[in-house]
Formats: C-alpha cells, sequence, structure tokens
C-alpha cells in the first residue's frame, strides 16, 4: 500500500480548512503507487487527492511538476489539476509533509491494453509534447543515461542474486549504450512514466493522464521508447507489433517523427529497458524490512532489453522509415 505518511483527523482538518472545498467527508489511502503518499479526498465538494510528497521527491522540484499540470490542463490536456489554497498557493504542508491537493479525474486504467489504447496513448502522448513546447520551466531528467552507471554500481555487487551472470550482460549493454546514446534528437517535456496505471480510459475513450512526478525535459521520441516497453509487450514479454504500431500511427498522426527519431527507436527503447531494469533492480535488493510496496520484478525489462538488442530498425515495432 502506498501511504507511507499517516496523516491524523485534526491534521487533515486544519489543512483543508486553508482551501475553498469545503471540510472533509473522508479519506481513503490509494494503494497504488510507490513514490508518495496518495488519498482520496472526499469533501462538501466532491472528490480531490491528496498527495503527500515523501523523500524520494526533491521539494525544489515540486513548482515544475505542478506547474507543469496547470500548463498542460490550460492547454486541454486531460490532467489533474492543481488546487490553489486561499492564500494562492498550489503546495503546502500536513504531517511534516510537502502536499498538494489536485483534481480528481473519472476512468480505470486498463490492465490489458489492446490495439485501441494503444493508438488513443500515443496520439496523447503526441499531445502533451506539443502542448508542453512552451512550458518556461526545466527539470533534466535524472534518470537518463547519464545516471545509468550510479545506479548499476549500487546494485552490481548483488546482481547475480537476481539472474546469474547480470551483472556482466548489464555492464556490456550499459557500456554500448553510453557509446551509442543519441545528443542531437529532438527534445522538450516528456513524462517519462506514462505506464498504463498513470493513463485513465472511460470506456476506449482517454479520460486522462496522471502521475507527473518524473516528468522533465528530454528526448520525445525516448518517452515513445517508455511506452512502447510498458504498453506493447504481452505477459510472456513477448512484443505485440500489433500494439506497437498502432501507439505509433497514433502518435505520428498528430506530431510526425523524423527521420533521426525513427532510426533511432531501438536504440532507445533499449535505454528506456535498461532504466527501468536498473530502477527495478535496486528497488528488488533493498527491500526495506516491513515494507507494504511489493517490488516489481526486474526480470521483465531484462527481457525486454533483449528484445530490443535483436531490433535492426524501427520496422520490428512496425513503422517503416
Amino acid at each position: 500500500m502506498a501511504v507511507y505518511t499517516e496523516i491524523s483527523s485534526d491534521e487533515l482538518a486544519a489543512f483543508v480548512a486553508g482551501y475553498d472545498i469545503g471540510t472533509v467527508l473522508s479519506v481513503k489511502g490509494i494503494a497504488e503507487g510507490v513514490e508518495n503518499s496518495n488519498f482520496l479526498l472526499v469533501t462538501e465538494k466532491g472528490p480531490f487527492i491528496l498527495t503527500l510528497y515523501e523523500k524520494r521527491v526533491d521539494a525544489d522540484d515540486l513548482p515544475f511538476f505542478l506547474g507543469l499540470m496547470e500548463h498542460l490542463a490550460a492547454k486541454g490536456i486531460p490532467c489533474p489539476l492543481p488546487v490553489r489554497d486561499r492564500a494562492g498557493s498550489a503546495l503546502g504542508t500536513v504531517a511534516g509533509r510537502p502536499a498538494a491537493i489536485i483534481t480528481f479525474l473519472s476512468g480505470v486504467w486498463i490492465r490489458r491494453p489492446r490495439r485501441e489504447h494503444c493508438a488513443a496513448l500515443g496520439a496523447a502522448l503526441a499531445g502533451l509534447h506539443l502542448a508542453a513546447a512552451d512550458f518556461p520551466l526545466s527539470r533534466p531528467n535524472a534518470l537518463s543515461v547519464a545516471g545509468w552507471r550510479k545506479l548499476f554500481e549500487a546494485s552490481a555487487p548483488r546482481a547475480d542474486e537476481v539472474v546469474p551472470g547480470l551483472a556482466a550482460e548489464i555492464a556490456g549493454e550499459l557500456a554500448a549504450i553510453e557509446k551509442a546514446w543519441p545528443a542531437s534528437l529532438p527534445s522538450g517535456v516528456i513524462h517519462a512514466d506514462l505506464f498504463p496505471d498513470n493513463v485513465f480510459f472511460l470506456g476506449d475513450r482517454l479520460s486522462g493522464l496522471i502521475d507527473f512526478y518524473f516528468a522533465c525535459n528530454d528526448m520525445l521520441a525516448y518517452d515513445i521508447a517508455v511506452c512502447i516497453n510498458s504498453w506493447c509487450f504481452e505477459p510472456d514479454d513477448s512484443l505485440n507489433v500489433t500494439k506497437a504500431k498502432a501507439l505509433l500511427d497514433g502518435y505520428v498522426r498528430v506530431r510526425p517523427l523524423g527521420a533521426d527519431e525513427i532510426a533511432a527507436l531501438p536504440l532507445l527503447c533499449r535505454g528506456s529497458a535498461l532504466r527501468f531494469l536498473l530502477t527495478r533492480l535496486h528497488d528488488w535488493l533493498n527491500v526495506p524490512p516491513g515494507a507494504l510496496v511489493v517490488p516489481k520484478n526486474p526480470r521483465e525489462y531484462l527481457n525486454k532489453l533483449r528484445f530490443h538488442q535483436r531490433a535492426r530498425s524501427a520496422a520490428a515495432y512496425g513503422l517503416s522509415a
């Protein structure tokens, strides 16, 4: 359960009193999510999400995250909108943690995405990239290629406990990616974590994009690679090319890709798979005693990485040059 900090009823009432959203009717912890403490907050004016930002989130980044949501919402992107208190601030403090109240989005996330969900996701991702093009703030991607070696070195001594030979395999792949990683592809604000549980649907209609707390500035096509890895593989870790093609077709209908982005797609997918392999490996090997959040198995992204290593062009994902 992703509730790391509990709130007393008195603390909550005092915090909510600073907002024009009425009195609290109920509050319930939300089990999903791994970075912050999230609560479904119901007041006299309806449901909201209350988020307490835990220690893994740098408080200095919060103006970027909250400002980005406001910017995107103003451009028509279906994302949560931070609620400002009576003093005009979108960020407060409760239970010793930075905290924000954001609007509630209706919808459910899709456990087994179909082709049409992938197409809608691709179009929404391209729309997000275009809408964020004039967002005035920036934030470097701390989990891009420059940060992967440090992540690997923290887990390398025990990596073979997960898969025999894993440390050597990652070391070789990391060196290859560091050498080949592109430096001049179109860049801007990306979501960087648009997994299926961060996208809501009402039926087959995409109704919301949530959880912008990994958003940053990086290559736009890298964001596509993150989505291919998280949306287009089946439970046996095989790529569903039909889903990948639908995602890419949905994207290019809104924002066409350049030839350089298309050519780099297999490498970007490899990098994305390595990034999530490394973070999952770290969490898998460092579960704190009594933790209620079950870490995700890193083997999934090892299998995806091996697929991308065999891909010779974007045609492997259903996209022609």
